[in-house]
């Protein structure tokens, strides 16, 4: 992460101790993850310690320590969308991009997870790409829906 991106971020975070979770939102938006050397970097400027960094950035699931694609595909496998089929949806969108359920395409264009409910049963199966939910969804239907995003 570039130091003046960083710079950026706290900029807009003047007591960067009680804001670290927004912080480190910015940085992952910016990088898909949260590197290394910008946790350091983010220390070093804060005086928040690395270690308090990564408890952070491990505890809470919507972080990761590990690069990730530009879009994030979201299959609900709970039970209104299991039993509608999201298995069938999920199968075709790893088949349609090339990775698996957990993983990123090699392009660092999408990463594929599963979630357990969106809150969207009356939709089922649905499929969340960012942050639009997708419902209804079919095998045929959740692949044309990942071309706009290609």
């Amino acid at each position: 992460m570039d130091l003046k991106e960083l710079d950026g971020i706290l900029a807009r975070y003047p007591e960067p101790e009680s804001t670290i979770i927004s912080i480190l939102h910015e940085v992952q938006s910016v990088c898909h993850y949260l590197p290394e050397e910008a946790l350091r970097q983010l220390a070093s400027k804060t005086g928040v310690p690395v270690t308090r960094l990564y408890s952070i950035a491990t505890f809470y699931h919507f972080f990761s320590l590990t690069p990730k694609g530009r879009h994030q595909v979201h299959v609900c496998l709970g039970t209104a969308c299991h039993v509608k089929g999201s298995e069938r949806v999920l199968t075709e969108i790893e088949r349609e991009l090339g990775a698996r359920e957990g993983e990123t395409t090699p392009d660092m264009r999408f990463s594929i997870g599963a979630v357990r409910c969106v809150g969207a049963c009356s939709l089922a199966p649905v499929m969340v790409v960012d942050n639009q939910t997708y419902g209804k969804m079919t095998p045929k239907n959740a692949k044309e829906a990942l071309k706009k995003y290609e």
